[in-house]
């Protein structure tokens, strides 16, 4: 567990956090982006200056991470460190430093959040409409100390793909869109077979548009801890809640990773039936009652600019069918 600490002056900016991969972005009406007592590093630039990708080059796009065109690329500081607002301490919040938002608060030119003991700016605050809600502290503003103490452990819980307003949660369109990215790009422009059920859900209707019809298939398969081996050509595995790795599988099977709250979901792993109050069921009892929720009335469609965004800064869209395909978008 880690305690971020004001640089100038030491005063703690944050409850004890744990360390965790950053979750996929979207923007829409969404929660906080990271879970309460956890921070994520951004490794690649964020925020402003914003210059278009004409202005500045292929080259120096480049090195930002960027390898096609984007409306717009970030020039800010890489390595930000992003929390859950309400984990955050002392810190002073000025308003009048936002940058354009419509009715909340984003990055301006300046830091927006202030060091309340000492006054030097330390970072951002972010929510607005849709924006994820977060806090980004400036790595040069603040330092991070190490408790000695070992994360408690996080069981992984399932995410529904159905919000409770009978919507498509959007962290799971957030989490196919950067998933249909790498799908596209170990497909190498070949036709792809998704496994039955959710899968073909989140992902069917956007590879039968963009990629060729086959035969031949590349297959697409599950797999992670638990699972039987597959002989599918490329799989869908857990990302590691800490690294954002994927889940190594054995042989040659290209993985492409999911959050593990949604991989969880599409593999049926674990029962999710509410339990009564007073205590739990008896083994092996499952609730015949359980208010399933309906698929909304809507198809399911992974976030686009999510789509677009990750495309952009995988090198392989260098490849002339790739590039030719992110046009398309």
């Amino acid at each position: 567990m880690d305690l971020f600490v004001c640089a100038g002056c030491g005063a703690e900016l944050s409850v004890p956090v744990e360390r965790v991969a950053l979750p996929p972005e979207a923007h829409a009406w969404m929660p906080a982006l990271m879970e309460p007592g956890t921070y994520a590093v951004d490794p690649d630039p964020w925020g402003r200056p914003w210059r278009h990708r004409e202005e500045i080059g292929a080259s120096e796009a480049a090195a930002l991470g960027v390898y096609a065109p984007l409306y717009a690329v970030a020039t800010g500081p890489r390595n930000m460190i992003v929390l859950a607002p309400g984990d955050t301490r002392g810190t002073r919040l000025l308003p009048e430093r936002s940058g354009d938002s419509c009715l909340g608060v984003v990055a301006g030119d300046e830091p927006g959040l202030l060091c309340a003991g000492c006054g030097l700016g330390v970072g951002f605050r972010e929510d607005d409409c849709g924006v994820r809600q977060t806090v980004r502290y400036d790595p040069g503003a603040v330092v991070r100390r190490s408790l000695g103490v070992p994360p408690p452990a996080a069981p992984v819980r399932l995410l529904p793909p159905v919000d409770p307003e009978g919507h498509w949660d959007v962290r799971w369109t957030a989490a196919a869109g950067t998933a249909l990215a790498r799908l596209l790009a170990a497909s190498g422009g070949r036709a792809l077979r998704l496994p039955a059920g959710l899968p073909t859900v989140m992902f069917g209707r956007a590879v039968e548009r963009l990629l060729p019809a086959g035969p031949p298939f590349l297959t697409v398969g599950l797999a992670g801890p638990g699972l039987p081996g597959t002989d599918a050509d490329i799989v869908l595995v857990p990302a590691d809640r800490r690294t954002g790795e994927p889940w190594r599988p054995a042989g040659d099977a290209v993985p492409v990773p999911l959050p593990a709250p949604v991989w969880a979901r599409l593999t049926g792993a674990g029962e999710t039936s509410p339990t009564p109050v007073s205590g739990t069921l008896p083994a092996q009892v499952v609730r015949d009652d359980y208010p399933h929720p309906d698929r909304p009335a809507y198809l399911f469609h992974p976030d686009h600019r999510t789509l677009r965004r990750t495309l952009a800064r995988m090198p392989e869209v260098r490849q002339p069918w790739l590039r030719a395909l992110y046009d398309r978008l």
